[in-house]
């Protein structure tokens, strides 16, 4: 009898905006770890791919692509010491609810509820918030797969552990993460919209600041931003009321999408409704999938003492990159110590891009938008699209050389090594 839960499928894929076809030759779906390891150990070339949400090839391999959405999804809380330990296929949207039922919450959540929290460790992805670290900073401990087939668990503090979570995939296959949890709590979300630039460069810290998580969108065409998106956590003596004017923006009079002119019926609740904490924090709602195949995107990171100053690098040139934008988010990330988080060792600052589906016009103005963020060594998100070099990568991560040599001896054959990581990680043969 064949297991179809562990079988091979031959049919290529595509990542989530389908701009990229996977070259792998097979695609398996162990329905258990012991699957997974036999899968690992008899493979010559693996990669584990979460929901698919990165733009480039950061997952994409010439052999097998494992997925871990069918292993038993399992929350484990332990209230005492305030964690969940979770299967790495879970989307953060499949765990929150659980979470909060029990009177648990994450730091934060990114804008969509629909990735894996395994994927979304994996590459740095973040919320926002001037104290909010980026979602790999809840991890205090990992399960994963190695080349051998061999079962590993790293814990905070333990030698290569920081290097570990944010990992790209090149130590194996995670199977089981555990994340720090604080208390449940409720927000509210308002939108202004025509927010004074000359606001925002006047008083970048305190505008970031003014709420739990801050988001500002823009289509860099010069002038007021388009929109701003207060997520304000609800203190104990109750919600509070929003004012018409904020910082010369005003009050959106309905609920707002954050690309002009789109229906706002996929976004979370806003104009003030208080909410569970993972009903508000993501910008989309869950029971909406998203459209694919529609956009690009991009991001990088600067320290949160040069934004201002890279705001107006990349003001000066907008006009050789809004053209293709479908809209541009600005949010705070709080520094951490992991090694190959884009917010490692400085309190960031994130511009993000999303690009209309056009990889070839996108490329030059990847280009234009790295030069003039060089000055403030701008780090790229490593699941979007970027052309920052593998020798200027090596200056921006002063981890850099530690995580190859920690990649090395995890996976001495290079079994999990693709094109991404050879290129960005280059080794004399």
């Amino acid at each position: 009898m064949i297991d179809h839960s562990a079988q091979a499928r031959s049919a290529r894929r595509t990542n989530w905006a389908g701009n990229i076809t996977f070259g792998a030759q097979q695609t398996h779906t162990p329905a258990s770890v012991a699957e997974l390891q036999d899968v690992v150990a008899a493979g010559t070339a693996v990669r584990a791919l979460g929901t698919g949400h990165s733009f480039n090839t950061v997952a994409d391999t010439s052999g097998s692509l494992v997925s871990v959405a069918g292993l038993p999804r399992t929350i484990e809380i332990d209230q005492e010491a305030r964690t969940a330990t979770v299967s790495a296929g879970l989307r953060f949207g499949e765990l929150t609810d659980t979470l909060h039922r029990s009177g648990f919450a994450l730091h934060n959540l990114g804008s969509l509820p629909h990735i894996s929290v395994a994927g979304a460790c994996a590459t740095g992805t973040h919320g926002s918030g001037v104290g909010n670290l980026c979602l790999a900073g809840a991890v205090s401990a990992l399960e994963l797969v190695t080349a051998d087939g061999g079962l590993v668990t790293l814990r905070r503090g333990e030698p290569g552990f920081a290097g570990a979570v944010v990992s790209l995939g090149a130590l194996g296959v995670v199977t089981r993460l555990t994340l720090d949890l604080i208390p449940a709590f409720d927000v509210q979300q308002w939108v202004y919209e025509a927010f004074p630039q000359d606001r925002l460069l006047d008083r970048f810290d305190e505008v970031m600041s003014e709420s739990y998580s801050v988001s500002l969108f823009t289509g860099w065409h010069g002038g007021p931003l388009d929109q701003v998106w207060l997520k304000h956590r609800v203190a104990e003596d109750g919600p509070r009321t929003a004012p018409d004017r904020w910082h010369g923006a005003k009050l959106a009079t309905g609920p707002r999408h954050p690309v002009p002119g789109v229906a706002a019926e996929h976004c979370t609740q806003q104009q003030g409704v208080p909410g569970p904490w993972h009903a508000r924090l993501p910008h989309f709602r869950l029971e909406f999938t998203p459209s694919n195949g529609e956009e690009l995107q991009s991001e990088y990171f600067v320290a949160r003492h040069d934004a201002v100053a890279a705001y107006e690098a990349l003001d000066r040139v907008r006009e050789r990159f809004s053209p293709l934008l479908q809209i541009g988010e600005i949010r705070t990330v709080a520094g951490d110590e992991l090694w190959l988080s884009p917010a490692q060792g400085r309190d960031s600052v994130a511009f993000h891009f999303t690009w209309v589906p056009d990889s070839a016009a996108v490329t030059p103005a990847l280009g234009a938008i790295e030069d003039a963020l060089a000055p403030f060594a701008a780090r790229p998100h490593w699941g979007k699209v970027f052309t920052t070099e593998p020798g200027t990568l090596r200056e921006l991560y002063p981890h850099y050389d530690a995580f190859d040599r920690l990649a090395a001896r995890f996976d001495p054959a290079g079994k999990f090594r693709n094109a991404f990581l050879a290129h960005h990680f280059p080794r004399d043969s």
